[in-house]
């Protein structure tokens, strides 16, 4: 067993001072004292938060970010930014794959996420290839320690109705039948602070008839491994949906499907009332991604109607053009903010602080998605925690609940400075072990791709 001791922190949905946790050899939090006075000698660390899960990431997107700003003649959408990342994805082997994910994993443990849900569908279709793309996404979650939830992607068609897949989506593709191999024979490499689930790029993507083998095939793995989804994304999305079916994509998702608690859709930007209705009774996690969505100009989600529902939610940094859970949130709550013209948006019903409403609401239903024992600091979760560097000027006067407000809100630059996953430090001072060397080879690698590709 071992003991560590903070100041103060958010325990359970509590704000609490002079705190020892008890971390079990398995990294689990054993037990849970407050009003405790640290022994003489013992490092006492600043406050602490649970570590924040990230349900969405294309990890190879990191490479990517910040090199599509330019507009060419004409309309610049989602649809056209895709273009542009196909091309980028051709450069993607197993080895590319493993040295961009470190780096992102790394960015990913300094800003305060402990575990990362991998929306992978980079498969280079052959099942060779398709196990060594895994494998290279295991390794740099091993290597940087974060916790991986692997969502293998399955992908079959351009479009609904089955239409054949283009050039560029070839990459991607698999029938049934190699898709639920793969998942079996990843299913023995999983354990410890990995997970296994399973991703359907889009009902777009995937044919009527493919949901129900590649489900059946998942639950003989485990009944509780979780099931993602992109859906309701872009209204060119929905518009296709409701010309091919009848109806708008999570109108069909819930009628079709039985939509659980295993299940996060991500996105979900527009929804009818009845849907987000019908997404909250159904306890799936809706995965949020506020900087990629206003990068892509996706549009907002109804989170303030969502919200009176009681509906679940997470955050994703998706396409990593931000990597930071902090603007994530705060872009959350400015975009109600701005549509309603009013503040404090999203809050718990009797109101509250509105930070530590979004820190806690997140965590816990990033957890659910992710299928990980994380989420808040109790007992009998996995010990994945953030400590706040308290001198740090946003926190000037902020005391209790305050300082998750000061920290989403005002707490630039980042102020974390250390961070546990499993009960381990990951992140020290600031700073990861293998920054330095992992960030090396992460800048030659994306920069001979640059030049190849002519970004530049």
């Amino acid at each position: 067993m071992q003991k560590y001791y903070f100041s103060e922190g958010l325990i359970g949905a509590e704000w609490a001072k002079d705190i020892c946790l008890t971390v079990a050899p398995d990294g689990m939090i054993s037990e849970i004292e407050t009003d405790h006075i640290a022994p003489a000698g013992a490092v006492v660390f600043g406050p602490v938060l649970p570590a924040m899960a990230n349900l969405h990431s294309h990890a190879f997107q990191r490479g990517f970010a910040g090199l599509a700003e330019y507009k060419s003649p004409g309309k610049s959408d989602f649809w056209s930014w895709r273009e542009a990342m196909y091309g980028f994805a051709n450069h993607m082997s197993p080895a590319v794959t493993e040295v961009i994910a470190s780096a992102l994993y790394v960015e990913m443990l300094k800003a305060g996420y402990s575990a990362v849900g991998e929306f992978h569908y980079l498969h280079n279709s052959h099942i060779d290839q398709s196990l060594a793309m895994s494998d290279a996404i295991l390794t740099a979650a091993d290597k940087t320690g974060i916790s991986l939830t692997h969502l293998p992607v399955f992908y079959e068609a351009s479009d609904f109705g089955g239409k054949p897949a283009g050039a560029a989506q070839e990459p991607f593709l698999h029938t049934v039948d190699e898709f639920t191999r793969l998942l079996q024979i990843l299913a023995p490499r999983f354990g410890g602070q990995h997970r296994l689930g399973v991703a359907f790029h889009s009902l777009r993507a995937v044919k009527e008839t493919s949901f129900a083998p590649v489900i059946d095939c998942l639950e003989k793995i485990s009944l509780t491994a979780p099931i993602h989804i992109h859906i309701a994304e872009q209204i060119r999305e929905v518009e296709a949906c409701i010309d091919y079916c009848g109806k708008r994509p999570i109108e069909w998702l819930l009628d079709a499907l039985d939509v659980d608690q295993r299940w996060c859709l991500v996105h979900a930007t527009h929804l009818l009332e009845h849907e987000w209705r019908g997404v909250s009774e159904s306890g799936a996690v809706v995965g949020l991604c506020p900087t990629t969505e206003a990068n892509l100009g996706d549009g907002l989600f109804p989170m303030s109607e969502y919200l009176k529902h009681d509906g679940a939610w997470g955050i994703g940094s998706d396409s990593h053009i931000s990597v930071d859970a902090r603007e994530e949130l705060r872009l959350l709550e400015y975009g109600q903010r701005l549509a309603r013209q009013e503040r404090t948006v999203l809050t718990a019903r009797e109101g509250g602080h509105c930070g530590e409403f979004l820190w806690q609401a997140a965590a816990l239903g990033g957890a659910q998605a992710l299928a990980q024992p994380i989420g808040e600091i109790s007992t009998g979760k996995r010990a994945d925690v953030v400590v706040l560097d308290a001198s740090a000027p946003a926190f000037a006067g902020a005391s209790y609940s305050q300082i998750l407000d000061a920290y989403i809100f005002a707490g630039q630059p980042n102020p974390i400075s250390d961070v546990m996953v499993a009960g381990e430090w990951v992140v020290q001072a600031g700073k990861h072990k293998n920054e330095d060397a992992i960030f090396e080879r992460y800048r030659e690698t994306v920069s001979e791709i640059v030049a190849k590709q002519g970004l530049n």
